[in-house]
């Protein structure tokens, strides 16, 4: 199959129209018949590239059935060396567990048509130390039948009405066929991830020299969107609530609105200083996340999140580049962060990177509109429509933050995410980390919550 007759090219994507303002059209009956064929079910290129470097789809048949059934008990059960090894067992059984090549800062710019600009920066910043192990592609991401008959059905009935108005999809991805920029962030958005999750997350800022601050926090989500337990939209995708473990037992919570044309975030926030939850309407943007220091704006999280509307949204097209991917060393909870974050930029050595398939879509801030970040150019894994990294541009036009998810398979929940997430700050040189857990539990992907745990009178009741 040639990627010609299923996707987008970049020189075809270039003479697509800007439609970020206009209702999208579903695709044709005809056109969601290529899933489940030479689709995926949820729209990556089920073949492999010319020359096989990116192999067929390969998603669940990478992994044992052991490792499909387990449940959260089970890892927790295991000492953290067994967890380790885990983690990584599937690569070396399907031989990719050696590096391939290293790209250097001798030699990047021989592979700069792969490399995003974030990249380049950091080769050309640390020419001594920065470098890409690359290693086999594995085609590891894959999702429950649910999800993929839902997805397949919602291409013909999803549409997008604006950048925030999301009408006829339910559970599965709304766009696996996109004809424009915002539809591919609407699939990261709504990514099965889960029922819900018990996320106990690492966060640190590294300073120029390596020193590094860490704060705790712990994350309880519930995703009513994609949600395999009853699938309980009530106009809201998901619940969220952060507590700060540290001193100043901040929490934030938030109701993620579907559909933010009609209704905005709803967000609240706890600290010593209000005595109790208050409303937070600024929970949003290019506003500081708690526990940042100013390095991740509140839309950065999980590589982004709430409204487009502050911007245009391009679909630039498909590009075969080099990604973290597969992230099992650096999420080794037998790793200490010390061994981790260094000076400039993370243990390389610890990162994994290989070739794969990425949409790119292009965001260019509004006329009139505000927002740090002028343009955004963000890289989005075909497999599991996870943003994979982030180019972020000032007011200037210059390259800033850049963002770069460390993505991992988790075969016993059927998703794939970026564990850990980095932004790096190309203009301070200092960088922020966070969804770290080496020193940590592993996140609870057996989590249940109820709809009333995130009632803000309920957390409110708790804190006091």
């Amino acid at each position: 199959m040639t990627s010609t007759k299923t996707s987008l090219t970049l020189g075809v994507a270039l003479a697509l129209p800007l439609l970020a303002f206009n209702a999208q059209a579903k695709v044709s009956a005809e056109e969601a018949a290529k899933l489940g064929d030479s689709l995926t079910m949820v729209g990556a290129e089920a073949g492999a590239n010319a020359d096989g470097s990116i192999p067929a789809f390969q998603g669940k048949t990478l992994f044992s059935d052991t490792e499909l059934a387990y449940t959260y008990d089970d890892i927790e059960k295991m000492s953290r060396q067994e967890q380790s090894d885990t983690l990584a067992a599937y690569m070396a059984r399907n031989e990719a567990a050696d590096v391939v090549f290293e790209i250097t800062g001798a030699n990047y710019q021989e592979h700069a048509d792969k490399l995003t600009e974030g990249h380049k920066a950091l080769f050309a910043k640390f020419p001594n130390s920065y470098k890409m192990k690359v290693y086999k592609t594995m085609r590891s991401a894959f999702f429950p039948e649910e999800i993929e008959a839902a997805t397949k059905a919602n291409a013909t009935t999803a549409t997008l009405n604006g950048t925030d108005s999301l009408q006829g999809a339910t559970l599965g991805f709304p766009f696996p066929i996109p004809t424009s920029g915002a539809e591919p962030i609407w699939n990261h958005k709504t990514k099965y991830r889960g029922n819900a999750v018990i996320r106990y997350n690492n966060q640190a800022i590294v300073k120029t020299d390596g020193t590094f601050k860490l704060t705790k926090v712990v994350e309880d989500v519930l995703f009513t969107y994609a949600n395999l337990a009853g699938n309980t939209q009530d106009g809201i995708l998901l619940y969220y609530l952060q507590t700060d473990l540290g001193s100043s037992g901040t929490r934030t919570l938030v109701h993620e609105t579907a559909d933010q044309a009609k209704d905005k975030r709803n967000a609240w926030l706890y600290n010593k200083g209000f005595g109790r939850l208050k409303r937070a309407p600024n929970v949003g943007y290019d506003n500081p996340s708690q526990t940042s220091d100013g390095e991740q704006f509140n839309d950065q999280v999980d590589m982004f999140n709430g409204a487009l509307d502050r911007y245009n949204w391009k679909l630039v097209g498909k590009k075969e580049m080099y990604m973290p991917y597969n992230s099992a060393d650096i999420n080794s909870p037998v790793l200490k962060y010390n061994e981790i974050l260094k000076a400039g930029h993370v243990n390389q050595d610890l990162a994994r990177y290989e070739l794969h398939r990425v949409w790119v879509v292009e965001a260019t801030l509004q006329d009139g509109k505000r927002h740090k970040l002028g343009k955004r150019v963000m890289y989005i894994d075909e497999d599991s429509w996870s943003i994979n990294a982030v180019d972020g541009y000032d007011g200037r036009g210059e390259l800033w933050k850049f963002q770069e998810g460390h993505m991992v398979s988790v075969p016993w929940v059927g998703t794939a995410s970026a564990v850990p997430e980095l932004i790096y700050d190309l203009q301070s040189g200092r960088y922020f980390a966070t969804a770290m857990v080496n020193e940590e539990k592993l996140n609870n992907t057996d989590a249940d919550f109820a709809v009333k745990y995130f009632k803000p009178a309920n957390v409110d009741k708790r804190i006091k």
